[in-house]
């Protein structure tokens, strides 16, 4: 009997139902394949081997799980029970602080290799230079200076006679020391004048007084900023030549802000750039000073300019600033930030930037050990102080690796505009400044890293005295503090109130405060207390130390005593969860066995046992032990160690 069937083509296909023919039912097999119970089935050599292959691909993907499993193992991903696995919760921890210790060297060298060894001295040049030096046949200083005209003095004297060098070269192979400070700082560019104004009309003035007071200038606050010309070019449009005497923007000068002594100044303004030239610059001086730039709308003046030291390599972005208040006078201030902004120069460098690719590999594996973290425990996770300390580490160090790529490039950009056109102005300060808050945070996570150091360190019971200390004694530390601010507050509020009018210490409420911080310390003034209200100033004064110093401060003291002695004597009778002793001691005895270097020590103990027993009692007491050890020339406090093990 046959079937007819069409194939794909349209042709007749014959299907017989015999016993030698194929069924129906039954797919074709190929060769190297066999029928069992009507299905098809690979023979016996090819399934051997396919399941070899898969036996061996399942045993690479274990082996490399494995390997990644070892590699990002912490105590928090293996849920190890201490208790019940000591042996194993030592490793792992130990493990992990090998790991971040190493982790902690790398991040100490990238840190100290940022900060070169010169640099105090390189800064209190420059300031001895700008900052300390009087003029010729003059007492005044930087510092002294307390009157508009003061200001023209030192631009026209100690700044002049320093930022431009006098120092005569003997060959002509050296370099151009006209623009070295110190024959040293190579200045960059050329230095800027900047100020900003208040407007005349920026303040009220009482009516019995409008006809003796025809000008009023308030203290600065942006809003209250002078935009238009003034001085001789007052109705003019600006030309390249007289930018001093015309108002700009933060962003056509591609400056920044600055927080003085007593404001907030952006980077706007009226500016001057000087010459490379001293009779230039002295001649520019000489023509603002004429014209009055520096009159009563002024409120801050701003030297701007920075240096180069290529022995050191080292930039100092320097600003000096003279800020005009609305009470009058002048508050002189100054910035100098040093800062290594071409990393890689010296070899020491370039072993730095090999520290640095390691610890963005370190930051890489942090990273990944984390996110399996958080991945195991969800939400849970942030609920341990540690965790949260990994976050704020891995953060921070995210955040300067980033800066540091971008600083690069930075720097880069803007040596190649100044080698460019070298007479113009680059403003650093900017770049200065994010340069300083790196090297900040990078010391910041090199304190938190340190910090850190006790999350490996917490199994052991002598470690854990502080954290138990601080844990114990939270609630009552909490309820001292708001007692101790109530009074506390309560002195600073009246010092500010009864001498902030004649004593500097006390002459605004935060300077109280850090006043009163300074006298718990021992730092106080009591001479001017005394000045400014001979009645009140020893009251005020004999009241706070004895309420604060003798009553509050021994108060929290006894809190955190009283805590310790009750942590001190619980850990006393108890016994640590882990006892390293015991761990390094046994690994020890296992290195020994391996290494038979014990094997004499074996001998000796079976011939003690068999020839120490003197009195043929069948008992061997430790006496007798030890007796017959001694004979061998062990010392007492071997002989314990062993008749224990026994």
């Amino acid at each position: 009997m046959s079937h007819s069937q069409f194939d794909e083509s349209g042709a007749m296909q014959d299907m017989y139902i015999n016993d030698g023919f194929i069924q129906e039912e039954e797919p074709v097999a190929m060769e190297a394949e066999v029928y069992v119970n009507g299905k098809v089935q690979l023979n016996s050599k090819k399934q051997k081997k396919s399941k070899k292959k898969k036996n061996d691909e399942k045993n690479y993907f274990s082996i490399c799980c494995g390997v990644l499993r070892k590699l990002w193992a912490t105590r928090q991903t293996e849920d190890i029970d201490k208790v019940k696995h000591p042996e194993r919760y030592v490793k792992i921890t130990l493990r992990e602080l090998v790991i971040y210790l190493i982790f902690l060297v790398v991040i100490c060298i990238v840190s100290f290799g940022m900060i070169h060894s010169n640099t105090f001295t390189f800064t209190n040049v420059l300031i001895d230079s700008f900052i300390k030096s009087k003029a010729e046949g003059s007492d005044i200083a930087f510092e002294d200076v307390v009157h508009m005209n003061e200001i023209w003095n030192i631009l026209q004297g100690p700044f002049l006679d320093n930022y431009f060098n006098d120092f005569k070269q003997s060959t002509n192979n050296t370099d151009d020391l006209t623009k070295f400070i110190a024959n040293e700082n190579r200045i960059l560019g050329l230095a800027r004048l900047r100020q900003v104004r208040v407007r005349n009309d920026s303040c009220v003035i009482p009516d019995d007084f409008k006809q003796e007071i025809r000008f009023c200038y308030s203290d600065w606050a942006p809003s209250l900023e002078e935009k238009e010309p003034f001085g001789p070019f007052v109705g003019q449009n600006m030309t390249s030549n007289v930018t001093a005497w015309f108002y700009q923007t933060e962003k056509e000068l591609k400056g920044s802000g600055h927080q003085g002594l007593m404001n907030y100044y952006d980077g706007s303004g009226y500016v001057m750039e000087l010459s490379q030239e001293r009779e230039e610059t002295q001649a520019r001086i000489q023509y603002l000073f004429d014209n009055l730039w520096i009159d009563r709308a002024t409120r801050a003046v701003f030297i701007d300019f920075t240096v180069y030291n290529a022995n050191i390599n080292l930039f100092c972005q320097i600003k000096i600033v003279f800020e005009l208040p609305a009470t009058g006078g002048v508050v002189p201030s100054y910035i100098m930030r040093p800062v290594k902004l071409i990393r890689y120069v010296t070899t020491f460098d370039y072993f730095i930037l090999v520290c640095e690719i390691v610890l963005c590999v370190f930051v890489l594996y942090y990273i990944i050990e984390e996110a399996i973290e958080i991945q195991k425990h969800k939400l849970s996770y942030f609920k341990a102080f540690w965790n949260i300390l990994d976050v704020v580490i891995l953060a921070i160090a995210v955040v300067c690796i980033v800066f540091n790529i971008y600083r690069q490039e930075k720097v880069s950009n803007m040596l190649e505009k100044l080698l460019e056109n070298d007479n113009q102005f680059i403003d650093f300060d900017l770049l200065a400044y994010w340069q300083e808050l790196f090297n900040n945070a990078v010391g910041f996570m090199s304190f938190l890293a340190w910090i850190k150091v006790f999350k490996y360190v917490s199994f052991n019971k002598t470690m854990t005295q502080l954290s138990l200390t601080l844990s114990r004694c939270a609630k009552d530390v909490v309820g001292f503090a708001i007692m101790f601010f109530i009074v506390f507050l309560a002195y600073a509020q009246l010092g500010y109130l009864i001498f902030g009018t004649q004593v500097q210490d006390f002459s605004t409420f935060s300077f109280a405060i850090f006043t009163l911080f300074r006298i718990i310390l021992g730092d106080f003034d009591f001479e001017s207390l005394e000045a400014a209200n001979r009645v009140l100033g020893p009251i005020f004064f004999l009241t706070y130390v004895f309420f604060v110093f003798f009553v509050l401060l021994n108060m929290f003291i006894a809190i955190i005593n009283d805590t310790y002695g009750e942590i001190k004597s619980e850990i006393a009778n108890q016994k640590s969860d882990i006892e390293l002793g015991s761990f390094f001691k046994k690994g020890y005895n296992r290195v020994l066995d391996k290494l038979n270097i014990r094997r004499a020590q074996i001998i000796d103990i079976q011939k003690a046992i068999t020839t120490a027993d003197l009195n043929q009692d069948n008992i061997i007491d430790f006496i007798e032990f030890r007796n017959n050890l001694r004979a061998k020339g062990y010392g007492d406090i071997e002989i314990e160690a062993l008749f224990f093990q026994i």
